[in-house]
């Protein structure tokens, strides 16, 4: 068999098995999540017009799109190669349009591209279901994805999880010898991750967008200690953290921060109040680094002669001290 046509057998098979490994993953996540196995349905596969696609809107997923950059690198790659992998969409009722389930980047590099169709595979699937496939193909496959993009994703199939809860209630207790798990245990099990881990990141997904956007892009000037402690504050009081995260020469800190929390309990704090906060923990810290040390040093090779024969670094303190309070008494 020829070279091309050897590559391009072995590119269908893998993007054959591509395809198949992402509604795979997200049935699997569905199964783990809801206890029972996803509505069953032949999915279908067609050329879609991209002006009848639709961005997923049933949840707040937070996944940012690739960079223009990236955009024209991957448009470049379909113009020469082809889609491997086909998106994922389902029908939207009465309007013969499709939300996309999976596949946004793909979709935008078609566009960037020049196409006006793109390869789909339309699934049947209520508002749970799309939700697990749209979250678990990317927390799945994308590694470079951010906490609050994560805690995002999280939250999401915890609301779903929670939106069936009475539904399945049932179904999660399996008699008095099961243990029932909460929709948390599950996710954190399913991808690999602990319950701290979701919690923490879903608390992030509180902050106000100008302090994540200075968490992701700018770590630096504000740390995730301290994005933790801030969002408990609430959308008002958060935007007093925009300016000293910003402030040149003091970077803010887990001290200040939570000398700030000291003094202005969350949810709510007047910004007024939390910048005197913020100016008593710079002054006291300021002063810290003024006052002497505590500890005075000494060129230890000068006194290792001394400390063979003392036998111990105490020994020779106690002369020392001994030594000055002769000298403070003459």
């Amino acid at each position: 068999m020829a070279k091309k046509a050897m590559d391009d057998l072995l590119k269908r098979r893998m993007s054959a098995t591509q395809q198949a490994s992402e509604l795979q993953a997200s049935d699997e996540a569905y199964e783990k999540l809801f206890r029972e196995a996803p509505p069953t349905a032949n999915a279908r596969i067609c050329e879609i017009p991209l002006d009848k696609l639709t961005p997923f809107f049933t949840a707040d997923i937070g996944f940012r799109p690739y960079t223009r950059s990236q955009l024209e690198a991957f448009a470049e790659q379909l113009k020469e190669e082809g889609l491997m992998v086909r998106i994922i969409v389902r029908p939207i009722a009465d309007c013969g349009r499709y939300e996309i389930l999976a596949g946004h980047n793909r979709t935008n590099a078609a566009r960037l591209a020049g196409w006006v169709e793109i390869p789909a595979e339309i699934v049947e699937a209520d508002d749970a279901r799309a939700i697990v496939i749209a979250t678990s193909t990317n927390l799945i496959q994308r590694q470079n994805l951010s906490v609050i993009e994560r805690g995002k994703a999280y939250r999401a199939l915890l609301e779903a999880k929670n939106r069936n809860g009475q539904k399945n209630a049932a179904r999660e207790t399996f008699g008095d010898s099961r243990q029932r798990y909460n929709a948390r245990t599950l996710v954190a099990e399913f991808f690999g991750v602990t319950e701290y881990e979701i919690r923490k990141a879903i608390k992030l997904t509180q902050l106000i967008p100008e302090l994540a956007d200075i968490l992701e892009n700018r770590p630096k000037q504000l740390n995730l200690a301290c994005a933790e402690l801030i969002a408990d504050y609430d959308a008002e009081s958060q935007r007093a953290f925009i300016e000293m995260c910003t402030i040149e020469g003091n970077p803010i800190n887990k001290a200040t921060v939570r000398h700030i929390v000291s003094r202005c309990p969350p949810p709510t704090a007047t910004k007024q109040a939390m910048f005197n906060a913020w100016h008593e923990s710079q002054a006291a810290a300021d002063a810290k680094r003024a006052a002497p040390p505590k500890k005075i040093s000494f060129d230890r090779k000068r006194f290792a002669p001394y400390l063979d024969k003392l036998g111990s670094e105490q020994k020779l303190e106690d002369l020392f001290l001994e030594f000055l309070r002769e000298r403070a008494g003459a």
